[in-house]
């Protein structure tokens, strides 16, 4: 299925674009952190990682599918929408249809969890539930995190120290220090995939009702917030290494440096529509290519 003939698309090539999947980066780049943080200390678990990585892609898939029926409903998906195109908005799925995918995302990432909640325990059942409901609650009820502003916090929080946290928890049966961390880095990298599209939606989301930092404070003060953002990424492992909080190993994350410097100079020239969808998909990139070489410098720690 290409994007530019959805309509001659099966229903489940449907329900996978439904899923937005170029932002999937998002679920799995903590769950890669987490194994390498368990690799690390020297105890990893492949089973539970797996649980958890299907959790946390499930959830998010049944996000996004919420988001796109909700905004459809409230109005802030139309014809005119600058972002990629939207299942229920363009009549690909009916709002039933689109109802009918979130409960089976969540119904997949409640059978993982159960699986999870055998292996390390009714601790797991508080933190799926809270998952959940952030899922949930990023888009429904009229102080929904999607249109109060708080999406940013909601990335840092769930997909950052929850997934990265969460992940070598199951996996190895603690937590070290080190992942709270590698779990902001993560988080705040999650975050900018928010910001690109705050700044792209400035003036729909404008008329549909919503705050965030974009619409309340303008693009250029969003712009530096992204930036902010980049700079934590990548100043918080080196001085975690410094201070021997991080292996040395972790340093490979700099690979990346030139390309989130070029990503940050692409975000400020770019005009304002649908050009900053190519951004936006670059930001994912990042954070998945970020996340790949942490990962692998905490994996290879071990061997030295």
């Amino acid at each position: 299925m290409t994007q530019s003939d959805p309509f001659s698309a099966g229903l489940i090539q449907r329900y996978l674009l439904g899923a937005r999947p170029r932002t999937l980066p998002a679920s799995i780049a903590p769950v890669m952190v987490g194994c390498g943080l368990a690799l690390s200390i020297g105890t990893f678990k492949p089973l539970p990682a797996l649980a958890a990585l299907i959790v946390g892609v499930m959830i998010q898939i049944g996000t996004n599918l919420i988001n796109d029926v909700i905004d459809y409903l409230h109005g802030t998906d139309h014809a005119g929408r600058l972002g990629p195109m939207r299942v229920t908005q363009a009549g690909l799925l009916s709002p039933r249809q689109v109802w009918i995918g979130v409960i089976f995302s969540y119904g997949v990432a409640a059978l993982a969890g159960v699986y999870l909640i055998a292996v390390n325990g009714i601790l797991v059942i508080g933190i799926g539930f809270l998952c959940l409901a952030a899922g949930i609650l990023y888009s429904v009820g009229p102080f929904s995190m999607s249109r109060t502003g708080l999406g940013d916090l909601f990335a840092i929080l769930f997909f950052g120290f929850a997934g990265v946290c969460g992940t070598v928890w199951v996996a190895s049966g603690e937590v070290p220090f080190a992942a709270l961390p590698a779990a902001l880095c993560i988080g705040v990298l999650v975050a900018n995939i928010l910001i690109v599209n705050n700044i792209r939606d400035i003036q729909t989301d404008q008329k549909a009702g919503r705050t965030n930092i974009a619409i309340r404070f303008g693009r250029k003060t969003a712009e530096t917030e992204y930036a902010l953002f980049l700079l934590l990424a990548y100043t918080i492992p080196l001085a975690c290494v410094i201070t021997s909080i991080f292996p040395v190993t972790t340093l490979l994350y700099m690979i990346s440096v030139p390309t989130a410097y070029k990503l940050f100079q692409e975000l400020c020239s770019t005009p304002a529509g649908r050009g900053l969808n190519i951004v936006l998909a670059n930001t994912a990139r990042l954070l998945l290519v970020y996340a790949v070489l942490l990962s692998i410098g905490f994996s290879i720690s071990s061997f030295f």
